[in-house]
């Protein structure tokens, strides 16, 4: 018999560690390669919780249990999570460390799941624990594995070469780049265990995580060139294996602990943020000398070459008529009172799909009305589901998977009334407009090369400040290459709380997003984000390197949610030059009504 309440999961669970001799157990939203979205089979936290963002954990003890969640989810993770049966607790505030010490005995041992967390994240607990009195102890297996009856298994669909067409570069030339980088760091391997750097480094993709085109498998690539792919041999086909090539050994996903173990006496790099504490503890124990450095593959991927920036832009062109297409069917649709949020996320994929290509959502579609616009990581389902209220505002952000390029782009608009009557009270246009300002900004900046996103986070939040608001999100994030819509290292936010990314340097040829946005709890949320790459920028008599931004995603904004007494001359102009090359690009793939409307929308303010 299933178990399908969560009070009966957590009893389940906490019967698991009785029995493991376990007073409490850390449950993290992780696979084997610490990546943001995992795949079914690893969804640990939701199974036992109910919690569905993308970020938090929960720690369980025989008699306590919490949810730790960041400032985007406060509201979501009490809608999900039963109070009866979890405390909230809110990070960074609340140190799940004392929670711990507070809420067991001296002398509780504390397990955890050594593929889900990194070797820092085991050493620094571990010693935190032990000075309040407890102790870390990695399990053998997932106590929740145990009682997850019916855990769906891990994906078996086939990895798929990726054509050197769309990456620019083949497999043999980025592996010959980390070769030379181990020879010159005196590391004979490197364990590649990011999903989305083994896709770039050896040009292939997957269907193993939703919305991310990633296959699951482990790779240690060498100091002569030579790689080792861990893959399950269900997933590998003839046509994989011949993209490979004979420099690539393919070994079965299980033998790759056992690999591990044969390294002993060898010098091996580790990225201490994806790289497991399972793998550095195999290593360890084999006598490898382990070198925990950030795997030199992320920074390469991170910086597209020009087949990839040419490939974006054309990806961006198909999406923006897409999503054009969508806005104008929404502001003659949604005023009936007909339209749901689910019905619009469906409408909208429905435009993706008729004409651009899509091979897959970059990420599930947040589609929020009204309060539910408030929630910046809102995910609809049948339960949440509500009617788009005329007269009022509503968030879509989405995006689309290409061949040539991933796509994310959020815009806020105006949902009128069929009367025509209603009109957005002058709060929301301010803090829409005040957004469009912090959004130019960061569209306009100039900044010299060494420049991480945390010195350009100011600039959108700016004039949000000055009205004495903010919000709780960062300003901007990597993107891949029909890869993870969410990449690293590059991030624009607070330099505050130490938020990995933040104080990277940016770097000519990285894609971001640039998405300021505002809050009001139950009543309104806004949002605008336009991918933008990193660029050099010539400025006479330029005493260094100086750098900017391109902007690459082309939808009109809204009007009516604009204040135009809040803009500048100039910021007027950038808000008509940017239509002018919205109309431009869009145009030639538009006819009829969606042509009417966007030359309407692309008026000068």
């Amino acid at each position: 018999m299933l178990m399908q309440t969560h009070e009966a999961r957590l009893s389940a669970l906490r019967e698991e560690l009785k029995r493991r001799d376990l007073t409490g157990f850390v449950v993290p939203i992780s696979d084997e390669h610490m990546s943001e979205y995992v795949g079914e089979y690893a969804q640990r936290l939701a199974w036992l919780t109910g919690f569905g963002g993308s970020a938090g954990f929960a720690v369980v003890t025989l008699d306590h249990a919490a949810m730790f969640v960041d400032g985007r989810y406060t509201v979501q993770v009490r809608d999900q999570v039963d109070g009866a049966l979890y405390e909230y607790c809110s990070i960074p505030g609340d140190s799940f460390t004392a929670w711990l010490a507070k809420n067991t005995e001296a002398g509780a041992k504390i397990g955890y799941d050594a593929w889900l967390h990194t070797a820092g994240w085991a050493k620094q607990t571990g010693a935190q624990l032990k000075d309040g009195g407890l102790e870390l102890v990695a399990t053998s297996g997932n106590p929740i594995d145990a009682v997850w009856q019916d855990q769906p298994e891990p994906s078996l669909a086939p990895a798929i070469a990726h054509d050197n067409a769309h990456a620019g570069a083949n497999s043999a030339e980025k592996r010959a780049q980390i070769a030379d980088w181990l020879k010159e760091n005196g590391h004979d391997a490197l364990v590649v265990s990011a999903l989305d750097s083994i896709a770039w480094l050896l040009n292939i993709r997957g269907q193993d995580v939703t919305h991310t085109p990633v296959a699951l498998s482990y790779l240690v690539a060498h100091a002569d060139g030579h790689a080792e792919l861990f893959i399950t041999p269900e997933k590998v086909t003839p046509e994989l294996t011949q993209h490979l090539g004979n420099a690539v050994t393919i070994r079965a996903r299980d033998e790759f602990s056992a690999a591990l173990s044969e390294m002993g006496g060898k010098s091996v790099s580790v990225d201490p943020n994806f790289g497991v504490a399972a793998i550095a503890q195999t290593l360890s124990k084999a006598g490898a000398k382990v070198a925990l450095k950030a795997d030199p593959t992320i920074l390469a991927k991170a910086i597209k070459n020009p087949v990839e920036q040419q490939g974006h832009r054309d990806a961006q062109a198909r999406d923006g008529a897409a999503v054009a297409r969508f806005l104008r069917w929404l502001e003659v649709t949604a005023p009936s009172g007909e339209v749901d949020e689910l019905s619009a996320a469906a409408k909208l994929e429905e435009f993706r799909r008729q004409h651009s290509g899509l091979r897959d959502l970059s990420f599930d579609t947040i589609s929020a009305a009204a309060g539910h616009a408030a929630l910046p990581h809102y995910k609809v389902d049948e339960d949440s589901n509500i009617t788009i209220p005329p007269g009022s505002i509503y968030l879509v952000d989405s995006g689309g998977q290409y061949s040539d390029g991933t796509t994310d782009i959020t815009r806020t608009v105006w949902i009128g009334t069929a009367d025509g009557s209603a009109q957005p009270s002058e709060e929301m246009r301010d803090r829409n407009t005040r957004v469009l300002k912090g959004h130019i900004q960061i569209a306009q900046a100039v900044f010299p090369q060494g420049t991480s996103g945390g010195q350009l986070d100011v600039l959108a939040r700016q004039y949000l400040w000055e009205a004495g608001v903010d919000y709780a999100h960062g300003t901007g994030h990597g993107v891949g290459s029909f890869l993870a819509v969410h990449e690293g290292p590059q991030r624009i936010a607070k330099p505050l709380g130490g938020q990995a990314g933040t104080n990277h340097e940016l770097h000519a040829g990285m894609f971001l997003s640039n998405e300021p946005g505002y809050y009001k709890p139950d009543a309104f949320g806004i949002r605008i984000e336009n991918l933008v790459l990193v660029e050099e920028r010539a400025i006479d008599r330029a005493e260094g390197t100086y750098l900017g931004f391109e902007t690459l995603t082309f939808v009109p904004l809204d009007r009516k949610l604009i204040d135009k007494a809040l803009l500048t001359q100039s910021e007027i102009a950038w808000v008509d030059s940017y239509h002018d090359q919205v109309r431009a690009l869009l145009a030639p793939q538009l006819d009829g009504e969606d042509l009417a409307w966007l030359e309407r929308e692309c008026a000068p303010l």
